[in-house]
């Protein structure tokens, strides 16, 4: 399925809102467009399986882009727009981008790239235009919207966050199929599990070039519903956009959850949030507190997955099993869950290792064939790098990645349940728990807090955070230590870049571990 599969039955119908105007794309103009766009990739020198890159904030030509690089066969990487030059030429060299767009939101770096990049034959940008880069708009409206013969689907390459390396493309293989019968198995699950249909009203709060958001928002149009599209997050914002568009299905991050909760308690009360049928959460792990205040604010409706950009498998839980299973993210529904310690053996039920899945989806590290081995196990499964347990009952819980474990005098500390019980006092806004330098024991931990609005950093908040942590947690899981930032260096998808963090701690101690 794809949008033009919608245009005999509903051609007027608004296949995206973008909500900061109120603008609209119905599906026939969607459809069009991406005939359009796939004619000139094609013109560009563009065929099946070669690769397309695009660099954008969350723009109204977005998600035609993406789908006119899939009517054209192409695979296609939506960067982050928040990369730096020196990312976006590794990026879009890693790929072998035959065809870069971006707009005039990011023209310093594009400007920047011209001279880098040899296989990149054309680019384009929106809004504007520079030299080096042909007028996009121009480009797409010179074009026939007649559909190209023969599509096969394109399909997307996208690349890991960086939060503790350089970005890694994922890759994976798919048959080549006729894009008007191609399988959308995010389409499926938006279906089967969280209820969508073509009536639904999908809220879009995250950047689009991050895989899920991408993905959801794609499978959105497969199933035919309507996509409302945020500029950014902004907790009331989100209410009234839900209450305007009466929206239906909505997938966010726990941050956002967290923010939302610290709205002051009047503004949520008198937010109409009776559309909503589903909320889907994933990207990082959800604080038992702050899920268990969404489901009582909002109801069972809040559905749960955790999987990556890899595409290896899928856990899935929702509301009903949550409560059953409190602090779970679900169970397996296209897998298997293995988990292992550090020499590749399975651990007794209950017991902490890596997560392993197996029976899933195959990828690689695109030219990274180094990376790929060492996500893979020796049975063939596949690690996303996070560690977890199962319950008697089949289902997951994770306790950190492994790349952030703390080792502190020979103890391993996952700093995810100190940032979890942290998270919940009404002083924090955002916090990253870092293992820092330590002569003694190799590594302490430290808690880096972003006060929340209006509230002053001092020693004595300090002190009381420690307190409060240690009201909960073993000494030894709690920070010795807290530092204040104005802001903690979060991916927009709510993952914590705390390589960063850590890299400015260690760097004065003449090693990193």
């Amino acid at each position: 399925m794809y949008p033009g599969a919608h245009v005999e039955t509903t051609p007027d119908k608004p296949a995206i809102v973008m909500a900061a105007d109120g603008s609209v794309i119905t599906y026939r103009e969607l459809d069009e467009e991406a005939n359009r766009i796939s004619r000139v990739l094609r013109d560009a020198g563009v065929q099946n399986g070669d690769h397309v890159a695009f660099c954008l904030e969350n723009h109204r030509s977005f998600l035609p882009i993406a789908w006119g690089c899939r009517y054209a066969g192409a695979i296609f990487t939506a960067m982050s727009s928040r990369l730096t030059t020196d990312e976006m030429e590794y990026i879009l060299d890693n790929c072998e981008a035959k065809v870069f767009i971006t707009s005039m939101y990011k023209v310093d770096q594009a400007t920047e790239l011209l001279g880098s990049n040899p296989g990149v034959s054309h680019r384009f940008m929106l809004d504007g235009s520079v030299d080096g880069y042909a007028p996009f708009e121009d480009a797409v409206l010179a074009a026939t919207p007649e559909p190209l013969e023969g599509r096969i689907a394109g399909n997307d390459m996208l690349y890991s966050s960086g939060t503790t390396g350089r970005p890694k493309g994922v890759y994976q293989k798919l048959p080549d199929e006729p894009l008007e019968t191609a399988d959308h198995s995010v389409g499926r699950m938006s279906v089967l599990l969280f209820g969508q249909t073509d009536d639904s009203i999908y809220l879009s709060p995250a950047p689009l070039y991050h895989a899920a958001p991408l993905r959801f928002c794609m499978a959105s149009h497969v199933i035919g519903s309507t996509v409302v599209v945020m500029d950014r997050f902004d907790p009331q914002e989100y209410l009234r956009i839900i209450e305007r568009h009466r929206v239906t299905h909505s997938q966010v991050v726990p941050t956002m959850f967290v923010r939302l909760l610290k709205l002051d308690p009047a503004i949520r009360e008198a937010s109409d949030t009776s559309s909503l049928q589903a909320i889907v959460h994933a990207a990082a792990p959800c604080p038992v507190a702050v899920k268990e205040q969404m489901i009582d604010w909002v109801g069972p409706i809040i559905h749960e997955y955790y999987a990556g950009t890899e595409g290896n498998g899928i856990v899935y839980c929702n509301s009903e099993m949550w409560l059953a299973h409190r602090g779970t993210v679900g169970t397996p529904i296209n897998c298997e869950v293995h988990i292992c310690d550090d020499d590749g053996a399975e651990v007794p039920i209950g017991e902490e290792g890596g997560v392993y899945f197996g029976g899933g989806s195959e990828f690689e590290y695109h030219r990274d064939p180094d990376k790929t081995a060492g996500a893979t196990h020796p049975n063939g499964w596949s690690t996303l790098g996070d560690i977890g347990k199962l319950d008697e009952d089949g289902f997951l819980y994770l306790t950190d990645r492994k790349a952030h474990m703390i080792i502190s005098g020979g103890v391993n500390i996952y700093p995810q349940e100190a940032e979890n019980v942290l998270t919940m006092h009404p002083s924090v806004a955002d916090v990253a728990v870092i293992g820092v330098p330590n002569e003694e024991f190799g590594e302490e931990v430290k808690a880096v807090v972003q006060p929340a609005d209006g509230i002053e950093p001092n020693d004595e908040l300090a002190a009381e955070l420690v307190a409060y942590c240690r009201q909960q947690l073993a000494d030894v899981k709690c920070p010795r230590s807290v530092d204040f930032r104005s802001e903690l260096p979060r991916h927009p998808t709510g993952k914590l870049y705390k390589r960063l963090l850590k890299d400015e701690y260690w760097a004065a101690s003449g090693r990193s571990i």
